[in-house]
C-alpha cells in the first residue's frame, strides 16, 4: 500500500483513501485539509468540489497537471483554522503554499471556506 500523501506516515487506505472515497467524513478541519491536500496531490478534483464550502466553492476547478505536490506540513490548528505549507515541483522549479484556511461545519460535515497565503 502507498503512503498517504499527507504525510502521516499511514498507508493511503487507512489515512485520507476514505474521505476521497466518501466513505467517511473528516472529523475536524485539518483532517479535512490533509484530505485535500492528497486531493490535489492525486487528482481528485471530485473531493475538493465536494467539501468546498457552498458560499466559495468555484463552479468548476482545473487542476494544473503540471504540478507534482511533494510535501504537506501542518505549522498550526486552531479551532477553524489550519495553516500549513504544501511543497511542489512545476515546470519552473520548486516552490511552497504557505497559507491559513478557514473551515465550517455545515450539518455535521467540515468544508473548506477559504485561505489567506502568506
Amino acid at each position: 500500500m502507498p503512503d498517504c500523501p499527507c504525510g502521516s506516515g499511514s498507508a493511503l487506505d487507512a489515512c485520507c483513501g476514505p474521505l476521497l472515497s466518501g466513505e467517511r467524513v473528516a472529523g475536524s478541519p485539518e483532517e479535512l485539509m490533509r484530505s485535500r491536500y492528497t486531493a490535489f496531490a492525486v487528482g481528485d478534483a471530485d473531493h475538493l468540489l465536494r467539501t468546498w464550502h457552498p458560499r466559495t466553492r468555484p463552479a468548476r476547478l482545473a487542476l494544473d497537471p503540471e504540478l507534482t505536490w511533494l510535501s504537506l506540513q501542518v505549522v498550526a490548528t486552531d479551532g477553524d483554522t489550519v495553516e500549513f505549507i504544501a511543497r511542489y515541483r512545476g515546470p519552473t522549479g520548486r516552490g511552497f503554499q504557505r497559507e491559513v484556511s478557514r473551515f465550517a461545519q455545515r450539518a455535521g460535515r467540515w468544508f473548506y471556506v477559504d485561505g489567506t497565503a502568506s
